[in-house]
């Protein structure tokens, strides 16, 4: 709101004439630098958490524990985090496609368990997938913090993981 007030009295200063066309536009294009996008300023402000390259991708991995802290935080806070901060480095993106890709994967499974507690298979499915839910992240954010790319076994591909040619990608469904 603060931006748009100002270019508006920056417009009405220069259609009574006390600003030139050209005092107007270095006024306006001094504001638009000055009003950075809040995207932009969250993400320099993050960026300062770790100087190590695989900090934040392991902060993408464990980020999903928060969900055990708030409820559904572990399927928001990762694609937050990712989203704000992909542009820093193609090791986040990379790592936040994989999370955000087992997210989507693991509700699409609870979904399916569930309707299958109906028919008893379910629970043992529910308790598997918590177990994974625990254990997929712990090696996931481990390896990151090695600098490895871990795809989580068991989840469907919803955006296309190809890793950066510094990452070391560990594919446990690639055949050797």
């Amino acid at each position: 709101m603060e931006l748009s007030n100002e270019l508006e009295k920056l417009e009405r200063m220069r259609k009574r004439g006390a600003l030139t066309e050209k005092e107007f536009k270095q006024a306006k294009d001094s504001l638009l630098r000055r009003a950075e996008p809040l995207s932009q300023k969250v993400s320099d402000t993050l960026s300062g958490v770790g100087s190590d390259p695989n900090t934040w991708p392991m902060i993408l991995h464990f980020s999903q524990f928060c969900g055990y802290v708030v409820p559904l935080a572990g399927l928001v806070v990762p694609i937050v985090l990712w989203q704000l901060m992909k542009d820093n480095s193609p090791q986040i993106d990379q790592h936040g496609k994989v999370v955000t890709n087992w997210v989507i994967s693991s509700i699409i499974y609870y979904i399916v368990a569930g309707l299958l507690v109906l028919i008893i298979i379910g629970w043992p499915l529910l308790f598997g997938l918590v177990v994974l839910g625990i254990i997929f992240p712990i090696i996931g954010g481990v390896k990151a913090s090695r600098g490895e790319l871990w795809v989580y076994p068991l989840s469907i591909e919803f955006f296309p993981v190809r890793p950066a040619p510094d990452v070391a990608v560990l594919d446990p469904s690639a055949k050797k």
